[in-house]
């Protein structure tokens, strides 16, 4: 009986080493559970919005900033990559479908030749984008999470409806 109890002890262990394991290989997963594991969703932001992290974040705010200017060479790159291989296909095929995966593919190469090109150009090579991606995150739920509870201290400083009702009449 000792001896069962011991063999369910070192396989207790071994399980628990080997799920320790496994947690270490998909850490990478802990980012798309704040990213897309909500409970409810945060608000949507603007662009003020980011802005105003921008200006408020040393670190992060730069690296959001070229994050977000990278944006506009993958735009570009999928644009050009669409219309040149949707071109060349429309000349030489004439083949509806053919002209249609033949542009979404060059779309797709495009985006992501021209995100390779302002990988370069903006040298994001050097910067954290998950960090300054979760980094914006935290600092958006916080605000919000501030917001509202301001919203709730002033909403409870109103007076009611029926107070203020002689107003209208």
């Amino acid at each position: 009986m000792a001896e069962s109890s011991n063999s369910l002890g070192f396989l207790g262990r071994h399980f628990e080493e080997v799920k320790e394991h496994w947690r270490k290989n998909f850490a990478f997963l802990d980012y798309y559970k704040k990213t897309l594991g909500w409970e409810k969703p945060p608000p949507k932001w603007i662009d003020a919005d980011v802005e105003e992290f921008i200006s408020s974040d040393r670190v992060y705010g730069p690296q959001l900033k070229a994050l977000r200017e990278s944006r506009k060479y993958a735009i570009a790159g999928a644009f050009l990559g669409a219309v040149h291989l949707g071109g060349i296909s429309f000349k030489y095929s004439k083949s509806p479908h053919g002209v249609i995966l033949a542009t979404g593919f060059g779309a797709l190469c495009g985006g992501v030749f021209g995100a390779e090109v302002a990988e370069h150009v903006k040298q994001l090579y050097k910067v954290d984008k998950q960090g300054a991606n979760l980094r914006f995150l935290y600092w958006w739920e916080d605000k919000t999470k501030v917001l509202s509870a301001d919203d709730a201290v002033i909403a409870s400083q109103l007076p009611s409806i029926s107070h203020v009702g002689f107003f209208y009449e």
